[in-house]
C-alpha cells in the first residue's frame, strides 16, 4: 500500500529524481520558464514555491536553505535580489502552469512552468 507517500517518482531513483528537480528549479528561477513535461512541472512547482518564500525571508538562514536546494550561487542570489521582491505583495501562488499539448516522440503531455509576472517583467 502506498498510504501517507506524497510526491511522484517520475521513473528514477531517489538520489537521480532529487538532483534532476534541484537542476529543474535552477533554470526555472534563472530563466524564469522552462518546457517540460506535466508531472514534472507539478513536481517543480512545490520546491519552486518554497524557493520564492525562502527569497521573501531573506535572511541569511533562508539563504544558506536555498543553496542546499540550487547549487548554484548566481541563482540564489538571482533569487534574494530580483524575484522575491517582484512576489512580496503576493501570498503565494508564484508559478503558473500552461498545458501545452503532446510531446511528438512518445506522446508525453507537456507544459510550460513560468512564474506569474513574467508578463511584466518582459515588458
Amino acid at each position: 500500500m502506498r498510504h501517507n507517500k506524497s510526491g511522484r517518482r517520475l521513473g528514477r531513483n531517489s538520489s537521480h529524481r532529487a538532483a534532476m528537480l534541484r537542476n529543474m528549479v535552477t533554470s526555472l528561477i534563472d530563466h524564469e520558464r522552462i518546457t517540460t513535461t506535466d508531472a514534472r512541472a507539478k513536481e517543480v512547482r512545490k520546491i519552486a514555491e518554497k524557493m520564492i518564500t525562502l527569497g521573501k525571508r531573506g535572511d541569511l538562514h533562508a539563504r544558506r536553505q536555498a543553496l542546499s536546494v540550487i547549487r548554484e550561487k548566481e541563482v540564489v542570489a538571482k533569487l534574494f535580489d530580483r524575484l522575491a521582491p517582484r512576489f512580496s505583495e503576493r501570498a503565494g501562488g508564484y508559478t503558473r502552469i500552461i498545458k501545452v499539448g503532446n510531446r511528438l516522440g512518445d506522446n508525453a503531455p507537456v507544459s510550460i512552468i513560468e512564474f506569474v509576472d513574467q508578463e511584466q517583467a518582459a515588458e
